[in-house]
Parts: structure tokens; C-alpha cells; sequence
């Protein structure tokens, strides 16, 4: 099976994508998706920013790699009656089967950074969006301080070196790649343009209940703790993330968890 299938099928995202669903319909808010529109959301989980586009009445197709989470979409959009949303299995680094110039808008918050090959993803998605049409990502950010960012850091310490050739995905938190990726796709600098934004995680429980759930269903995560309980490290792994997550916690209940958490923004305009 191709690794990076197996890393998203091995857990169960949907318990991690329950955190993100008021930050996804915001972000999709200021999207400027109207009716009619013809959207891709890539690496697209079981729908956070692709079922808001639709209720806003865009056309949506969601392409993740992971089956588990192209059926836990398409039974979202069933249970919202969004006939106007679909999802299918599909690799971002080719986007076989989909045509040239489909679509207005291509998002892809913080899925197309875990695929390989990213001149290869960056390639894909100018080819399928219509000329006047915009690409819309969200990446972490390397080194950034805020949660995201630091669980990969911590998780990346207690896991076996990657494998030789491997480009870490937080390269596409960073400006100049984002630029070469593009610009290797025939897109010039000026057209392309960055934010820092925030995505808040919004959990019913405590910090510690939310690591329990990073821990039990986020393939990366599950990854590390395999490796650490391995060496004897379970408990040094868990007790590191629980200490990020109190800290970086902003609710005041001690029963909720609301943790904000900064990427960049990109914005591609395509010719």
C-alpha cells in the first residue's frame, strides 16, 4: 500500500476533524464561495471546509487518499442532503482523472502538505483550476510555536529518522518553497500571496482527553507513541504532549479545550 494511504487510514481523523469544524466553516466563510462555484477540496478529510462550501451552495468535490475518510464524507454530506458534494478517493500528486481547467477554487487546508512530491502537488492543482480561478492552502508552519507545529516537533523526536529522499511536510509552511513549488508550475511570485491565520481546536472534554484522541486516532501521532512505547518512552511522549496542550489551552472551563493554532495562508491566482 502506498505509506502515506496507510498513515491516514490507520487511525480515525473524523475524531480529530470534530475539533475543527467551527474554524473550517470560518475560514470557508472568507473564501468567498458563492453559488454555483465549482470547488476541489484536496486531502479533504471527512469534509471540514468541503460541507460548508457546499451548504454555501458551491459544486464540491472532496479527494482524500484515505477510503475510511472518503466514505465518512460522503455520509456527512448524505446526512446534510448536500446532493451538490461528493467525495472520491484520489492522490494529490497527480490528480488522475480529473480534467484541466474544472475548477473556480482548489483548497487544501493542511492535506496536500502531507503528500510527497510536492512540485508534483503543486503541478496538479494549477492544472485543474479554471484560468481566473484561485488555489487556496493552509500549511503549518515549521518551528511555529502554537500546537500543531510543536505535537510534529515533539512526535518527530521520539520516531525513527524518515526515510532517505523524504520531504517534510512543513517545507510548505514556508514561503520561498511555496514560491519554487508554484513557480516550477508555470505560476510567477506576484500571483502568489501569504497570511498568518488561525485555526482554533475545539474539543468537549480536557487537554489531556484531547491528546487521549491524538494519541488513539491521528496517524502521526500513533506512529510516535509506537515507537516510544517501543523504547520504554510512552510515558516521557505522553506527558510531553499534555504539557503542551494545558499550556496552549484558552478555555477557562477545565472541562473544554480550546486551543488556537497559526499557519500560513496561501493564496495562488491562476492565469
Amino acid at each position: 500500500m502506498n505509506p502515506n494511504q496507510a498513515l491516514w487510514e490507520k487511525g480515525d481523523f473524523t475524531r480529530i476533524a470534530a475539533s475543527m469544524r467551527e474554524s473550517g466553516a470560518a475560514l470557508v466563510k472568507s473564501l468567498g464561495v458563492t453559488k454555483g462555484m465549482n470547488v476541489l477540496d484536496l486531502g479533504c478529510g471527512d469534509g471540514t471546509t468541503a460541507i460548508p462550501s457546499a451548504q454555501l451552495g458551491a459544486n464540491v468535490l472532496g479527494v482524500d487518499i484515505a477510503r475510511n475518510l472518503v466514505a465518512a464524507g460522503n455520509r456527512r454530506a448524505q446526512e446534510h442532503n448536500l446532493t451538490n458534494c461528493r467525495f472520491q478517493e484520489g492522490d494529490a500528486t497527480n490528480l488522475q482523472g480529473l480534467p484541466d481547467d474544472t475548477f473556480d477554487l482548489a483548497v487544501s487546508i493542511f492535506g496536500a502538505m502531507f503528500a510527497p512530491k510536492p512540485f508534483d502537488v503543486a503541478k496538479a492543482m494549477v492544472r485543474v483550476t479554471k484560468p481566473g480561478g484561485r488555489v487556496v492552502m493552509g500549511n503549518w508552519i515549521p518551528n511555529d510555536p502554537t500546537l500543531v507545529a510543536q505535537i510534529l516537533k515533539v512526535s518527530s523526536a521520539y520516531s525513527p529518522p524518515p526515510p532517505e529522499g523524504f520531504v517534510s511536510p512543513m517545507t510548505w509552511g514556508v514561503e520561498s518553497h511555496v514560491i519554487e513549488r508554484f513557480g516550477s508550475a508555470g505560476i510567477p511570485k506576484e500571483q502568489i500571496s501569504f497570511v498568518r491565520d488561525t485555526y482554533t481546536f475545539n474539543y468537549p472534554g480536557a487537554p489531556s482527553e484531547l491528546v487521549d484522541a491524538f494519541r488513539r486516532y491521528y496517524g502521526p501521532t500513533m506512529n510516535a507513541f509506537e515507537v516510544a512505547e517501543k523504547n520504554g518512552r510512552g510515558g516521557a511522549l505522553l506527558k510531553e504532549l499534555e504539557a503542551l496542550f494545558n499550556s496552549q489551552n484558552k478555555s477557562p472551563r477545565p472541562d473544554a479545550t480550546s486551543i488556537p493554532a497559526t499557519f500560513l495562508r496561501v493564496t495562488v491566482s491562476v492565469s
